[in-house]
């Protein structure tokens, strides 16, 4: 997932040459049921993945069985779906940066998170700390990591240039494992935007969480759709914003 690039090191106004390994990114199309669906800058690994966790937190396939089948040529993502006359709506372009790519969010339109699971404090720090030792990060400082933590302690991991495209990869191996998403909760090494809640809501992952900040419209998401929501998880600390039920323990939110 990387190449080593040389490169000239400043320190102190001194200057060496040396070498450094740099994360790998292509541009990836994917093509369902004979038409262009997207094009994604991503990791070059596991693409089977990614594309099952896209096609399902997109919402063009209800659950695995619809897919037919996935062929993957070199940097092209070919997919035939059971129902081969569905509609997909516009080309997107899913960058690798942090705004990448967006869904409008209708809140009329997102579904509501069922789940009874109820996280001890101590899961969810020590899932943290497990999901972000990332070799990989500490190798090239260039990329995202993003985990699934079942209540019963398995862990799944993904990594990807862009945070987006690792959830959509940690959910399409959830999906191909048999996890029931409900009772696991989704670790990430970046911020929270309102494009990972909209995947999370989904896929029917009840709490989020993160090392990291979020944003406002996360939270006024989350609060209206049951999505509880967890940032700055840190030396045994962290914030919850939504949905602190499913914390054991936290208290209510003031109103």
């Amino acid at each position: 997932m990387f190449r080593t690039f040389p490169c000239i090191r400043g320190e102190g106004g001194v200057f060496t040459r040396g070498t450094h390994p740099v994360i790998e990114e292509i541009a990836v199309t994917l093509n369902v049921n004979g038409r262009h669906a997207m094009t994604a800058m991503t990791s070059p690994v596991n693409l089977e993945e990614f594309i099952t966790g896209y096609l399902y937190t997109e919402q063009i396939v209800r659950s695995l069985d619809e897919i037919e089948s996935i062929r993957v040529e070199k940097n092209i993502v070919s997919v035939l779906t059971r129902n081969l006359m569905r509609v997909l709506g516009p080309k997107k372009v899913i960058l690798s940066g942090c705004g990448g790519d967006a869904s409008f969010l209708d809140l009329t339109k997102l579904p509501r998170i069922h789940s009874d699971l109820i996280l001890p404090y101590s899961t969810v720090i020590d899932g943290v700390r497990q999901v972000l030792e990332s070799e990989l990060h500490r190798v090239t400082g260039g990329i995202h990591t993003v985990g699934l933590v079942s209540a019963d302690g398995t862990i799944r991991k993904a990594e990807d240039i862009g945070r987006h495209n690792a959830l959509d990869r940690v959910i399409g191996r959830a999906l191909r494992d048999g996890i029931d998403l409900s009772q696991s909760f989704a670790v990430l090494s970046g911020r929270i935007s309102s494009e990972m809640v909209r995947k999370s809501l989904v896929a029917n992952i009840p709490v989020i969480v993160s090392r990291g900040a979020t944003t406002s419209l996360s939270i006024d998401v989350a609060e209206k759709t049951g999505l509880t929501v967890v940032g700055f998880v840190r030396a045994g600390k962290m914030n919850i914003y939504a949905h602190p039920e499913r914390i054991e323990g936290a208290p209510a939110l003031p109103e």
